[in-house]
């Protein structure tokens, strides 16, 4: 029996590098600011994992 090498491709989306984390402004800044920030890393960390689980799936490991 002869196994077949098959390449397995990553999806283009999980080759985009993760975005890094907000920058903060050198003064001191509102809780609101703080929230905001926050809420933006978090979504950008959230989009990130999708891209990485996506491309684990796409070469047939575990995620």
């Amino acid at each position: 029996m002869m196994l077949i090498d098959a390449k397995k491709t990553v999806p283009a989306e999980a080759e985009k590098p993760c975005a890094d984390p907000t920058a903060l402004p050198d003064r001191a800044i509102s809780a609101a600011e703080a929230t905001t920030l926050w809420g933006a890393d978090r979504s950008a960390l959230r989009v990130c994992e999708q891209r990485r689980a996506a491309a684990v799936k796409a070469i047939g490991g575990a995620p």
